[in-house]
């Protein structure tokens, strides 16, 4: 199935990078001669098809900064930006070190700039119905969706009612032109002009799209439930995570998975690969997007102390990373091997949505009764137990723990974390020892929004980006 979904014709890749580093006006008249300029609908629905700039999100600094990820000291020292956040030092000017690591600001406005010429040139293509035109509109709307999602909440900081109409999010950029004008908008418009593109596409969703790449309506769904949670819409957002369920409420059964490979699973000296349930074809898809880059063929390996957060019997954890020592290193290595929904929507994020909105409500039984729905699919059956809480904090810590691990490598825990760190009950400080040196990562500290690089700072073409952090 990946070979009928991937399309990388020339005339793709030489528009993105157009889109990125040309001066002219217009990149339908930079096509060189000899290549192809999008005419149909087959073209243009290609570009939902790129797996390696519209399907791609690079989350790699806010994976660092919550230490999800094992990087190698010859990474950090290499890398500076990385040791920055990896080890939470507030001193680093991060807006100086972030010349070269622009992959996220870039590929995500890559990925914008391709649904944005779908959504401006479908409308005039001929030989399509005008359901067939409207359909993929709305999935490229869809997509921008999610790419602002990721923008937003790793250029700006979190939501907040109080402070958001006044508060700089990022570059609002709704035309394929070049030189189009642009405006950095404030938090509370991008988070409104999300939920206009979801509101205009709902009509025209399909309930199976024709790959995974392409958005349903269930995605959608699932969309406006996160986006109305990071909003601390509790009410809106268990509406349409029941919607998106309404939809698909399927899970990976990761306990029959582990049965399955258990032998390798549990020899601890066998790290042969195993392929991965977590691309394409999972039932838990709305839909699916690439994690860093298109080729990422294993997972990132972790922390020996990020183990120890996953529950006892978690099969999840077991099946995807085992404890590996080199040289003077020990950490989990992954043993998966293919594609991972990094950066896409599942029925997994969905249930756990609902089962915070439900906590919030004073619904305990009920907010454990749906985490413990994912949780029977995870945690193996000899060590299984369910789930209660009598208070809301209890309930939600319970919550958070599954989606943290659930949802590691995406952008929800990073996002998650911020959003929590406004309410005190719930703020963390994150703590750790390195060779006998304590490094703490506060709620508070100003590390929790990235900084845009210097390269959209100083190149800001038709408008103006203002850095929303101080370093």
């Amino acid at each position: 199935m990946k070979t009928k979904i991937l399309t990388s014709t020339f005339w793709i890749f030489f528009i993105v990078i157009s889109v990125l580093f040309s001066s002219c006006d217009g990149f339908l008249s930079t096509m060189p001669k000899g290549a192809k300029t999008p005419s149909t609908l087959a073209d243009y629905e290609a570009f939902i098809r790129n797996e390696y700039t519209t399907q791609c999100t690079d989350i790699m600094q806010a994976v660092l900064l919550l230490n999800d990820k094992f990087e190698t000291a010859s990474n950090y020292n290499y890398y500076p930006l990385r040791k920055a956040n990896y080890f939470w030092d507030e001193s680093a000017n991060r807006i100086e070190l972030n010349n070269t690591d622009e992959f996220t600001y870039y590929n995500g406005y890559a990925a914008i700039s391709s649904c944005n010429l779908i959504i401006e040139n479908v409308p005039s293509v001929t030989g399509a119905t005008d359901a067939q035109k409207n359909e993929l509109i709305a999935q490229a709307k869809v997509i921008r969706t999610v790419v602002y999602f990721v923008l937003a909440n790793y250029y700006a900081d979190t939501y907040d009612e109080a402070t958001a109409a006044t508060k700089l999010s990022v570059p609002l950029i709704e035309s394929a032109d070049l030189n189009a004008s642009y405006k950095q908008v404030t938090i509370q418009e991008i988070y409104n002009y999300m939920l206009k593109n979801l509101e205009e596409a709902l009509p025209y969703l399909p309930h199976e799209g024709a790959t995974a790449l392409h958005p349903t309506i269930g995605a959608a769904y699932a969309m406006y439930a996160r986006i109305y949670l990071e909003m601390g819409n509790y009410d809106l957002a268990l509406q349409n995570a029941n919607k998106a369920l309404a939809e698909n409420s399927a899970l990976y059964d990761w306990t029959l998975y582990y049965q399955t490979n258990k032998t390798q699973i549990e020899n601890a000296n066998d790290y042969t690969a195993t392929t991965s349930p977590m691309g394409i074809d999972n039932v838990e898809n709305y839909y699916f997007r690439h994690g860093t880059t298109y080729y990422a063929s294993s997972e990132s390996k972790i922390q020996v102390d990020r183990r120890n957060r996953f529950e006892e019997g978690d099969a999840r954890m077991a099946a995807r990373w085992k404890l590996k020592t080199v040289g003077t290193d020990t950490y989990y290595t992954s043993t998966l091997v293919g594609l991972f929904n990094y950066g896409g929507l599942t029925t997994t994020e969905v249930y756990l949505i609902k089962a915070e909105c439900l906590a919030r409500d004073g619904k305990y039984g009920d907010a454990m009764d749906v985490l413990n729905t994912v949780r029977q699919k995870r945690i193996l059956p000899n060590v299984y137990q369910p789930l209660t809480a009598s208070t809301e904090e209890q309930a939600i810590n319970y919550i958070r723990r599954t989606k943290d691990n659930e949802l590691i490598f995406s952008i929800v825990p990073f996002a998650d974390a911020r959003r929590f760190n406004k309410e005190t009950k719930y703020a963390r400080t994150l703590s750790k020892v390195v060779d006998g040196t304590t490094y703490t990562l506060t709620p508070n500290s100003h590390l929790w929004t990235m900084p845009f690089p210097m390269g959209a700072t100083n190149n800001p073409g038709n408008g103006t980006i203002i850095q929303n952090v101080d370093k």
